[in-house]
């Protein structure tokens, strides 16, 4: 007849019943309770600690005790002396300018014949000589100086004029409508290219590039002062001078509406075909 055992077994003892104990897991599972336990218990406890330790200090270390006691010095502020009053310097009375003498001259009204008196009647010129004219006749108190213009005279050599040659016109570099050939820049390639000549030394030695050519556009449309600024050599400088030289005369640059001396640079290109 079967008897049931009377032994309890645990939860890990059923599962770990047939199974080998020896490599750890059962031991393991037998300790993990009353560890996690005993870790929850102590973060609790630090987490309490942590609350209660201000209190704790301030219970054994007073505040009181690091109190320190403070002495104070009593100074005593000497009093600032006053500045001393300056006395005022009297202003002297100004000098009263001497008056002139004046003779009545009143506004000139309209009125009849039998009414008309004569101290409404204007000064003479002798009566004007020694005074001025003003609102009633009086005596002035002093003399006074007149100053008269100084008679004009012929002036002397050495008070002419010294003749001073005009100033030429400022040359532009760039102004508001830059100077133009007549019939814009395609007249422009069309005579360069029916007047310019390849020079034979250029060509028998295959020289190509472009010369630069600088010249100023004068206000009537010459051109003037043509220079190479950079060339290539072998008699194509010379060219380019030659035929910028040949040129009609150019619309002139305007600046502020007025026709203006302009400094104009342009390239010509030689190519060999």
């Amino acid at each position: 007849m079967f008897r049931p055992s009377t032994t309890t077994l645990s939860f890990d003892e059923v599962i770990f019943q047939a199974r080998h104990r020896a490599y750890g897991a059962f031991d393991l599972r037998q300790h993990y309770r009353p560890t996690l336990t005993r870790a929850l218990g102590m973060g609790v406890g630090l987490f309490l600690l942590g609350l209660s330790a201000p209190m704790l200090y301030a219970r054994l270390w007073p505040a009181d005790l690091f109190k320190t006691q403070q002495s104070m010095t009593e100074v005593t502020l000497a009093k600032i002396a006053e500045p001393p009053v300056e006395t005022p310097v009297p202003i002297p009375p100004a000098e009263q300018a001497p008056a002139v003498n004046t003779v009545r001259n009143l506004p000139l009204v309209v009125m009849p014949e039998a009414d008309v008196v004569e101290e409404v009647l204007p000064p003479t010129t002798e009566q004007l000589q020694d005074a001025t004219s003003g609102t009633q006749t009086a005596e002035g108190t002093g003399d006074i100086d007149v100053i008269a213009a100084p008679e004009a005279t012929a002036p002397t050599a050495v008070e002419k004029a010294i003749e001073v040659a005009p100033k030429p016109d400022e040359v532009f570099i760039a102004v508001e409508q830059q100077p133009e050939y007549p019939g814009g820049i395609d007249a422009l390639r069309t005579f360069l290219s029916k007047n310019l000549t390849y020079p034979r030394p250029a060509a028998s030695s295959g020289i190509a590039g472009r010369v630069y050519v600088s010249f100023v556009v004068n206000s009537d449309g010459s051109l003037t002062d043509v220079h190479v600024q950079k060339g290539i050599g072998f008699g194509c400088d010379e060219e380019a001078v030659r035929v910028i030289q040949k040129m009609p005369r150019w619309k002139p640059g305007k600046q502020a509406g007025r026709p203006v001396r302009v400094r104009y640079n342009l390239p010509i290109v030689f190519t060999l075909e």
